[in-house]
């Protein structure tokens, strides 16, 4: 398989279909990889590999995964964000769709926070959010689920920083979607679809907050997945959304 690297952080990546490019990341949390997508709701390398040119990755450190890279306490959501620009940049890729699943949600908002000239819409599958109710939900995933695997494989990190990059993923901003803040969203004119879920770590209210916040978000219904002809339905809207913001050049070929 194909990778990218720049410096010390080396990103699994791969590649399927043609047309306008759509980066999509895959659900499970800091173990987002590639090979989650046979039992995603949506396989999106599946779906949509006949409509757009589907780019997928390894998050860094992701556990089964092959992208490695140092854990960046001081800025996380950024330097998810730095590998998935960078992939966009290795490829010659400039504009680009975004559907994140899971996790992805934040990933999405931080891309658009990042570089809005180049995400041109975005997609939030049943986003990772804050929950009042169950504050420490992947906080507690990361420590553990996603840790120990870590840390028995990495010498070169230590509890210590474990705990210091979990904090300020989950901890440092909770509420939300961990990456922005409520006040970017409402600044944020990207053009967004939400899929809305709800389970621990897929907050209702969270993908509410976001399609009410963003000046031009809105969101799918809700349940989505059940009966099989609504969910057709639902990736039918997905697709004809993301159609509809790519660039009209290439629409119109």
């Amino acid at each position: 398989m194909p990778f990218y690297e720049r410096g010390d952080v080396r990103i699994r990546y791969e590649e399927v279909g043609s047309g306008f490019p759509l980066l999509v990341t895959p659900g499970g949390g800091l173990n987002s990889r590639v090979s989650n997508w046979p039992t995603a709701v949506i396989n999106a390398m599946e779906v949509f590999k006949d409509d757009f040119r589907c780019i997928t990755m390894d998050q860094r450190n992701a556990m089964g995964g092959e992208s490695t890279g140092p854990l960046d306490v001081d800025d996380p959501w950024g330097a998810f964000a730095d590998d998935q620009l960078g992939l966009m940049d290795h490829l010659g890729i400039g504009e680009f769709l975004f559907m994140g699943y899971c996790i992805g949600g934040c990933f999405a908002l931080k891309l658009m926070e990042r570089a809005p000239d180049r995400v041109v819409a975005g997609v939030l599958h049943q986003t990772v959010g804050h929950s009042p109710e169950n504050p420490d939900v992947m906080y507690n995933s990361g420590r553990d689920v996603w840790a120990p695997e870590l840390l028995a494989k990495r010498p070169d990190i230590t509890q210590e920083t474990i705990d210091a990059y979990l904090h300020n993923l989950y901890r440092r901003h909770p509420d939300f979607v961990y990456s922005v803040s409520r006040d970017f969203a409402r600044s944020c004119l990207t053009p967004i679809l939400v899929l809305p879920d709800d389970v621990p770590a897929h907050p209702y209210q969270v993908s509410v907050d976001v399609a009410a916040l963003a000046p031009n978000a809105t969101s799918t219904v809700y349940p989505w997945t059940e009966p099989p002809e609504l969910k057709a339905s639902t990736i039918d809207e997905v697709r004809s959304f993301l159609q509809s913001h790519q660039p009209q050049e290439i629409a119109a070929r």
